[in-house]
Order: C-alpha cells, then sequence, then structure tokens
C-alpha cells in the first residue's frame, strides 16, 4: 500500500475507533443546564413553540416532534408502506408507491427542506427525498399526508436533495452515485467510469398554487458525487452551491480511493441562467420512465403515471453556468448563510472550514480568475481568490453547517463527537459543546433561511450507547435539544427518535397549527365508492369481485352481518367513516386478510382488498378505539364454497334468515 493510502486507513481507523468509543466527550459534566427540565416543560393543555420535521432515515417515513418538549406527534408514511395508517396497503394510496420499477414498499427518507417564501418558511409544504429508489415527495401540512411523490430519471442515489431556491420555484435533487444516463446504453462495463458514467442535478419545479411537481429540467454533469447543498439566498439568489466528493471518479473502495485528493470541489451553479437556457429551447428531449403520484383529496385516491421524457442540459455545452471552486477535503455539505454572501464547507477530513465569498466569487469568474478546466472545461476557480478565510483547527470531522441570528454559524463534527459555534466575520470559536455520540446533521430553528430564530438546535446523533435503557443489541437513535440564545450553547434535552434521524426543519408553531384540517367534509366526498350514510351501504357482486359499501360510526359497522362471498372472489370493502368531530377515526381489519388495517378519517373512504383462502366465519372489527363500546364494534362475513347456493345478503340489527342450508 502506498503511504498516502496507508495515511488514509490510519484515518479511518481512528475516525472509528473515536466514533464508537463509549467515553463521554470532554467537558460533558458541566454541559446540561441546571434547570434544562423547567426550560423543556410544556404544561398539559399547553403548546409547543415548534413544529420539529424530522427524516426518519432506513424507516422511510417523516416524523413530527415538538420543541422544546421533544414529544412525538405524529409519523407520517412516506416512501415505505405503513400499517398504522394502512398506508401502501389501501387501494387508494398503493399508487403513492410505484416506480418505474414497479411497486416499491420501501426507501430511506434521509432530507427534509420546507417549502419557502421569500427565503422564509412559509408553512404550506415539506419536502422529503428518498436515497435508494431515487424519488422526491410533497407533504401537505394541512393534511400532514404525502401528496405527492415524483421519481427522479437519471440517478443513483437521491442523497443531495431536496433543497430549495429562495421562492421554492424549483426543488432541487443531485445523483449521489454517478452512473450512466438511463436507457439501453447503460450496460457499460464498470471500469469505464471516467468515460460513461455522468451525475444529474434535476430541477422540479413547484406551482405556487397547489404545490404540483414537475422536472423542468436536467443539468448533465461530469461522473461526480453530490452531497449536501443548498440554493443561494438574498444576494446569491440565483445560484445553486453543491458539495462534490470523488473528484478522482473512483469506482472501487471509494474509503481510500475518493480520497486521495487534497481538495474536491463544491459546484457552483447560475441556475438562472441555466432557466434561461431552458426556456430558450436549448435543451435536449431524452427518452426516459419515471412514475409521478399525486393524492387527491376529493376523491382520496392516488394516482401513477409514467412519464416518458427529460429535457437535459448538458453542463459542458455552455460556458457560463457551473464553476468548480477547490474545496477540502471530501466535502459533506455545503451551507449558505442568512444574507447569502458566504459559503460554507464542511469537508470530513479537512481540519479546518473554508467559508467563501460570493462576491469573491463573482470577481473572480467576471476576471476568469481561473486555476484550470476539468471535466469537459469546467473552469475551475482558484482556492485563494474565492476564499474569505478559514476556522482553524475547530474540530475534527465537520458535517453540517447551521447559523443564528446573531452571525454565527453552527457546525457538526461527527468525529470529535461535538458541535462547535463560531462566528462568520471573525472566524473564531465561541463554544463548543459535546454530543453523545457522533452527531451527523444539527438543525437551528429557521437556521437555513433568511432570518433564523436563534434560539434552539438540535443534534442528530448516529449513536446513543449509554443515553438510554438497552433494548438489545440496537439502540433508539436519538436527538438531543441545546438553547442557543445566550452566548453559551447549553444542552436541555435528549429524546429518541424514529429510524436513522438525518436533516430536520423547525417551524413556528404559529405558522400552521391554525391550518391543520380537523375532518373531511364528508359531503365533499368524491370517491366513486362512498355511502354517505347508513341508508346507502350494501353489497354488489360484479362477477367474481364483490364490492362492500360499508359506514363506520361509534359505534358499529353498517353492514355487520355478510353472507353469499365465495372462495375465489375478491372483496372490496370500501369503508366510509361517516363520523363529523374531529379526531374521531375508525379502523377496520378483516381475518385473514394479506395486507393490513384501514385508518379512515371522519368524512374519508378508504378500501381494503381481501381475497379469502378457505370457508367459514371471518370476524371483521374496528382497530382504533372510538367509544365506551370500541369492543362491540364488529361484524362476520360468511365464506362459502365457490358455486353454493348460499345468497348474497347484508344486514345490520336484524337477524336474518339462514340460507343454502
Amino acid at each position: 500500500m502506498k503511504p498516502k493510502q496507508y495515511l488514509l486507513w490510519m484515518l479511518a481507523a481512528a475516525a472509528v475507533s473515536i466514533s464508537f468509543s463509549a467515553c463521554k466527550p470532554k467537558g460533558a459534566g458541566s454541559a446540561m443546564a441546571g434547570n434544562a427540565a423547567q426550560r423543556t416543560y410544556v404544561p398539559p393543555g399547553q403548546y409547543d413553540e415548534f413544529y420539529n420535521f424530522v427524516s426518519g432515515g432506513f424507516s422511510g417515513q417523516m416524523s413530527v416532534y415538538g420543541l422544546p418538549s421533544g414529544r412525538l406527534f405524529r409519523v407520517i408514511p412516506v416512501f415505505s408502506v405503513d400499517p398504522e395508517k394502512g398506508w401502501g396497503f389501501s387501494e387508494e394510496t398503493k399508487p403513492m408507491l410505484e416506480t418505474s420499477h414497479g411497486f416499491i414498499p420501501w426507501d430511506d427518507l434521509h432530507h427534509i427542506e420546507a417549502s419557502f417564501t421569500d427565503g422564509m418558511a412559509d408553512g404550506k409544504w415539506m419536502f422529503a427525498n428518498s436515497n435508494n429508489t431515487p424519488r422526491l415527495a410533497r407533504i401537505d401540512l394541512t393534511t400532514y399526508r404525502t401528496a405527492e411523490i415524483i421519481e427522479i430519471p437519471n440517478t443513483g442515489g437521491n442523497h443531495c436533495s431536496p433543497f430549495t431556491t429562495e421562492n421554492s420555484e424549483y426543488v432541487i435533487a443531485a445523483t449521489r452515485f454517478s452512473v450512466p444516463p438511463d436507457g439501453p446504453g447503460g450496460d457499460v462495463p464498470i471500469s469505464s467510469y471516467k468515460e460513461n458514467f455522468k451525475g444529474h442535478i434535476s430541477f422540479v419545479s413547484v406551482d405556487k398554487e397547489t404545490g404540483e411537481f414537475d422536472i423542468a429540467f436536467q443539468l448533465k454533469t461530469p461522473g461526480l458525487n453530490f452531497d449536501l447543498s443548498s440554493a443561494g439566498k438574498g444576494k446569491s439568489n440565483g445560484w445553486l452551491f453543491l458539495s462534490c466528493y470523488n473528484s478522482e471518479q473512483a469506482h472501487t473502495l471509494l474509503e481510500v480511493s475518493a480520497s486521495q485528493n487534497d481538495k474536491d470541489f463544491i459546484l457552483a451553479i447560475n441556475w438562472k441562467k441555466a432557466e434561461e437556457y431552458f426556456k430558450a429551447g436549448k435543451g435536449t428531449k431524452q427518452a426516459v420512465r419515471y412514475a409521478h403520484n399525486k393524492y387527491n383529496e376529493e376523491t382520496h385516491s392516488a394516482t401513477s403515471e409514467i412519464k416518458t421524457d427529460v429535457t437535459v442540459l448538458d453542463l459542458a455545452d455552455f460556458e457560463d453556468l457551473a464553476y468548480l471552486i477547490p474545496c477540502p477535503k471530501s466535502p459533506h455539505g455545503t451551507d449558505v448563510n442568512p444574507t447569502g454572501e458566504y459559503i460554507i464547507g464542511s469537508g470530513k477530513l479537512a481540519a479546518l472550514i473554508p467559508v467563501f465569498s460570493f462576491d469573491k466569487l463573482q470577481n473572480a469568474i467576471a476576471n476568469k480568475d481561473f486555476e484550470a478546466e476539468l471535466y469537459s472545461g469546467i473552469p475551475v476557480v482558484k482556492y485563494e481568490s474565492a476564499l474569505y478565510g478559514e476556522v482553524e483547527k475547530p474540530g475534527l470531522g465537520p458535517l453540517h453547517t447551521e447559523f443564528d441570528d446573531k452571525g454565527n454559524a453552527y457546525t457538526s463534527f461527527f468525529v470529535s463527537s461535538e458541535v462547535v459555534k463560531w462566528n462568520i466575520e471573525k472566524l473564531e470559536v465561541i463554544d463548543r459543546q459535546p454530543t453523545y455520540y457522533s452527531v451527523g446533521h444539527l438543525m437551528v430553528a429557521g437556521g437555513n433561511t433568511k432570518k433564523p430564530f436563534g434560539k434552539y438546535l438540535v443534534a442528530y446523533n448516529k449513536i446513543t450507547k449509554d443515553r438510554f435503557l438497552p433494548t438489545g443489541p440496537e439502540l433508539c437513535h436519538a436527538a438531543q435539544l441545546f438553547d442557543i440564545s445566550g452566548e453559551k450553547m447549553e444542552l436541555l434535552l435528549d429524546f429518541p427518535t424514529i429510524g436513522e434521524p438525518h436533516y430536520a426543519q423547525a417551524v413556528p408553531a404559529d405558522l400552521i397549527k391554525d391550518n391543520s384540517l380537523k375532518i373531511y367534509d364528508i359531503n365533499a366526498n368524491s370517491h366513486p365508492y362512498i355511502a354517505k350514510g347508513e341508508s346507502e351501504a350494501r353489497v354488489e357482486r360484479n362477477g367474481n369481485t364483490v364490492h362492500v359499501y360499508l359506514t363506520t360510526i361509534r359505534s358499529h359497522f353498517t353492514p355487520d352481518n355478510i353472507e353469499g362471498i365465495q372462495l375465489g372472489d375478491e372483496v372490496l370493502f370500501h369503508v366510509t367513516n361517516i363520523e363529523q368531530d374531529w379526531d374521531m377515526p375508525h379502523g377496520f381489519a378483516i381475518k385473514g386478510a394479506g395486507n393490513s388495517e384501514l385508518l379512515v378519517m371522519p368524512g374519508e373512504t378508504q378500501t381494503l382488498k381481501w381475497i379469502p383462502d378457505r370457508t367459514g366465519i371471518f370476524p371483521m372489527y374496528c382497530t382504533d378505539f372510538c367509544s365506551a363500546l370500541h369492543q362491540e364494534m364488529s361484524g362476520y362475513v360468511r365464506v362459502s364454497a365457490k358455486g353454493s347456493n348460499v345468497p348474497l345478503t347484508f344486514s345490520t340489527g336484524t337477524s336474518q334468515a339462514a340460507a343454502g342450508e
């Protein structure tokens, strides 16, 4: 092994050793504020200050916590099936998980971004990415449900997303793993990486009124790997800054082969200029296949459409779209401060934090102050020409930076397990506090906006070890809440999280709580199989398909006795919750169903498919507690042999005569 490779192996080994140590970080004894419990306590009947929307990592879901309490309010199913809510199991929601590869029941939800107006969260939507089968999702903050999912073509891994522009004109998604473009030309030797593998940056437009997605255009890039990124704001609005690693364009043993160069890059893109070229028809249509899934709140049903083309602009064809800024080393993230002037790079293997100046970058571009051209002619700006300055010896393993309202930055350090506060203009460390252990991302309330709130910081940690009661080989993942309103950060609270938390967004509760939907108006329900009242409940046969129009209300089903189902029938229970009272869902389940329960909100209709596999009597019941007589909310379905003379009958509250004996 070469000396440089050996050194990298040693650094990696040291990082693993430090990261997995169970010893308390230095200074841990004084990290907890004396009145922390009082400052995080939210009395019964009172509300938290912030909603905190957190990625669920490999759970595929998004979770909602309160700050400062750390209480879990809801898990929103997005990219993975969820039997608690019937997501991906009901006939209405199955289309939401369709892709060009077919139905995919799981994904890896890494990052979250709020919708913005003038650089501030507007409380309309949350956007989320899936890392495995590349997709973007839009979550409606009136219903706390996933309203739309769009697949991203030409992409291998969607870690670098979703990042929105200042007014959410676009949600940005870039490839984690460069791959050959979609299509028959993708069958190439892996060893031909430098010649055939490409990256793509997708600009997904967002309708200002409805939020609906559309892939406007893609930028084809050299075969780099993109990581956390940030759109410009304020003076840098119109630009996009993406961290790039694997500048070596390696394709095996990346922990060594993709960490050899002293510097990788931040790719600066003038997206306004790219938009001009796209609107002028400069792009090329490429044949692809990707799914676009939408949920309709009037029909309470989803649809999935396969789309077949995308417009691509190749960076190699344009001289004024993209510029590379050298950045040490293997950068995990690029973050832009609230004014839009400072661009912070976080190199996982760097011993410093570089801070770049947008003004200096613009001057360097105007003066063509370049040191080289790489990857088919992309100019490389001289490091010193774009650099504002460096934070010296801030910690080990910088990953992610966010900002407060006083000109300070906060950076997470994975290897040294700490959060470091530093002044942007002075480039001086102000404070450092330990985390438990190996912090990845952090979140400052409003820390990626033009006007951060500057009150709370949450560190999302990869390892908990001794922080919670042991639960076998795997422990819960954890978040830690800090008060950052003073000069020194103060640790207030540890709280567990679902999945592996990565990124999060905190939005003031007052911005969105009053817009939360309480019931679905049953009179506006246009589901094709709705029963708006018990008088419309019925059972109908169409060949081997049986439609059950079933209503739920405290505390019975209508109908609750059904006979005449035969083996070989496909039974569709269309369950309408006819309640019109807030927080009164009903569940529905039947013995032997090969999917899950349904959870049906007031005024909503959802469908469970059931194919009985034997004859007999099958109980059905409500799965969600609804009243003192919840236990009695049940019924029976009789299944007879194929060709039986038992007629199809249904009833509620009466004893129907025996038939077919």
